[in-house]
């Protein structure tokens, strides 16, 4: 790396978390877990990782998947999102100042997607719920600028037509329901408008992924989640994979109740770790969604996820983190799908 280059990233590296950080004491900011995080290497790395937590949430549900990523050598920034982890009284007499814009959040992400390519040479996008809305917009909207994106539980519809039906009809205040004990980290409720964003972006992506050009995405799920719609991920999977085989899909079974913001472990999670070596496993994988299911047929021959990999020649494309994703994928549906009239038990 030259002298310069090496320069100006540890200028970057110190001003713009310290820039940052002074903007949100202006504010105030609710607590240390609504700030903007960095998780910055001593130079630049070959994939920076730029993460959006969720509609009324706050960076630290990117914590423990930051931590990950940046252990295994990447960049990672996760902005706070715009109106979002300031301290107030919020309620529906004295509302949060969430944007009512769609325009807000998509200046927002491209700003940060500029600041990012400040510290790697390869962007990757993620985001949770409407972190998740943000990132697939991003990835449609910028595909040469993001190398990858990480959408989990993103919202593109509510679970229940009838919950679309009042985020687009009614200006009311909606107060979260939740069981986890203490404070709540981020807002404790919203206004219909501040979430209809959310909504009018995720139909966009929906439209736009039916003839988009994308990067790879990797789609996640859970069965248990009450809040989105998992048809509708389903839905951006079929409309991207023609256009672009190397994106994936895959849906948490119901008896692992893993709940809608699945990022963290405090918010429910207790398979935070499993997730984030599936996610490790495609960013640092260069296979299709065919290799996949190419490789779970030949582990229902007995084959081990190494042994299919190397039978098919993909090594070199495989991440070492491989076998733990292969692990969770249905190898049942996989089969019955090449062999419909087959209908047995797969182990």
């Amino acid at each position: 790396m030259s002298t310069n280059l090496q320069s100006s990233y540890s200028i970057s590296a110190r001003s713009l978390p310290q820039q940052i950080k002074q903007q949100e004491d202006q504010l105030p900011i609710r607590n240390e877990f609504c700030r903007s995080q960095f998780l910055l290497h001593s130079a630049p790395t070959s994939k920076v990782c730029l993460f959006f937590h969720g509609f009324t949430a706050a960076p630290y549900q990117f914590a423990p998947m930051g931590q990950a990523f940046y252990r295994a050598g990447y960049n990672v920034i996760i902005p706070r999102l715009p109106g979002h982890g300031q301290a107030g009284n919020w309620n529906g007499q004295n509302l949060p100042p969430l944007p009512t814009d769609p325009q807000v959040y998509k200046d927002f992400a491209l700003d940060w997607l500029e600041k990012a390519q400040r510290f790697g040479d390869r962007v990757i996008v993620g985001g949770l719920s409407g972190g998740g809305t943000m990132a697939a917009w991003l990835a449609l909207e910028k595909p040469a600028q993001v190398d990858r994106a990480l959408l989990f539980a993103t919202y593109l519809s509510s679970s229940r037509k009838v919950v679309d039906l009042f985020v687009k009809l009614f200006n009311g205040y909606f107060k979260w329901q939740s069981d986890q004990p203490g404070e709540p980290l981020g807002y404790e409720g919203f206004m219909f408008p501040q979430l209809r964003v959310f909504l009018d972006i995720g139909s966009e992506v929906l439209n736009k992924s039916r003839t988009a050009t994308t990067p790879p995405m990797f789609i996640v799920s859970t069965d248990a989640d009450r809040a989105v719609s998992n048809p509708d991920h389903e839905a951006l999977f079929e409309n991207l994979l023609p256009r672009q085989p190397k994106t994936w899909y895959y849906s948490f079974d119901r008896d692992l109740n893993i709940p809608h913001s699945m990022m963290t472990k405090a918010e429910g999670n207790n398979w935070v770790d499993l997730l984030n070596v599936m996610t490790k496993a495609f960013v640092e994988s260069d296979l299709t969604w065919a290799n996949i299911e190419d490789i779970a047929y030949r582990m229902t021959e007995g084959k081990t996820c190494n042994q299919a990999v190397a039978e098919l020649g993909l090594t070199r494309k495989a991440s070492p983190d491989l076998p733990a994703f292969m692990t969770m994928v249905d190898k049942r549906e996989i089969v019955i799908k090449r062999n419909p009239s087959w209908d047995t038990d797969i182990s």
